[in-house]
């Protein structure tokens, strides 16, 4: 969600299909693929393919990348769990602001009833 709004913020436009529905040979990321490679890599586990994308990543953009990359997805990792384990609601604000984004991605299927818990 901090995506979409950050985009009308800045005026930019996301290609959030492309995230969600695995091809990431469309996206315009610059090294998008060989990141998404990376994130798939961490979540399922597997290190020779962590391994090799590790390698991949510090070969096309450095070893730097790799640590902010690393960090990067241990922090929105951590985000949602955190709001998860207490509650936190979402705001109606926010709840209207988000409704689309969060219908494109079908995210309400995570709602935890009418409490507006996400």
């Amino acid at each position: 969600m901090r995506l979409g709004m950050s985009g009308r913020d800045t005026g930019d436009n996301y290609n959030l299909e492309s995230v969600m529905s695995g091809n990431m040979a469309d996206n315009v990321l610059p090294h998008g693929v060989i990141l998404n490679e990376f994130l798939e890599a961490i979540f399922a586990g597997d290190t020779p393919r962590l391994k090799d994308a590790q390698n991949r990543l510090i070969e096309a953009m450095g070893e730097q990348a790799l640590v902010d990359a690393a960090a990067t997805i241990a922090a929105f990792n951590a985000y949602p769990r955190m709001a998860d384990a207490t509650g936190i609601p979402l705001e109606s604000a926010k709840e209207e602001a988000t409704e689309e984004l969060r219908i494109n991605l079908g995210l309400d299927v995570f709602s935890l009833g009418n409490n507006n818990h996400y």
